[in-house]
């Protein structure tokens, strides 16, 4: 399947905090997302990650995240993401273009491993550049392209 939605958005002020979700986000490019603490001139300007891997971590796990307690910026639905790598490119809705600059991070002690004792971001985190802006919004579609 080469399309999915966008599950949830969510963003947070600062860096080191979980993120609150939003219904819709201005993605700006060669930046990230408006109001987001992640956002600048840097590789990693938003991070994706799919929604069935929370749903799995939440099952085996038996917590209740939500949409940005893992710290993600946007949660992606009905997409297989495990095969994209480096270079790959995200469309969002009818304008977003993501490039993914990174996928996975150093794993350290976290917000997010300090109050769930689990982390996806440092396996399974998409970090994207913004390659073009535009507004997304909660049910959006996905695409590889």
């Amino acid at each position: 399947m080469n399309e999915g939605t966008i599950y949830a958005i969510a963003i947070s002020p600062e860096r080191g905090q979980l993120k609150k979700e939003v219904f819709e986000a201005n993605i700006i490019e060669n930046y990230g997302i408006e109001k987001d603490g992640h956002a600048g001139d840097w590789d990693r300007q938003i991070t994706c990650l799919n929604w069935a891997s929370v749903q799995k971590v939440n099952n085996e796990h038996h917590l209740n995240a939500k949409p940005g307690d893992f710290a993600e910026n946007i949660l992606i639905e009905g997409l297989d993401l495990s095969n994209l790598m480096a270079g790959s490119k995200l469309k969002l809705d009818k304008d977003v273009i993501l490039q993914v600059t990174q996928i996975g991070k150093e794993d350290h002690p976290s917000i997010v491993s300090r109050t769930f004792g689990v982390s996806l971001l440092p396996r399974e985190g998409l970090f994207c550049k913004v390659i073009k802006g535009g507004k997304i919004t909660k049910g959006d579609s996905v695409e590889i392209i």
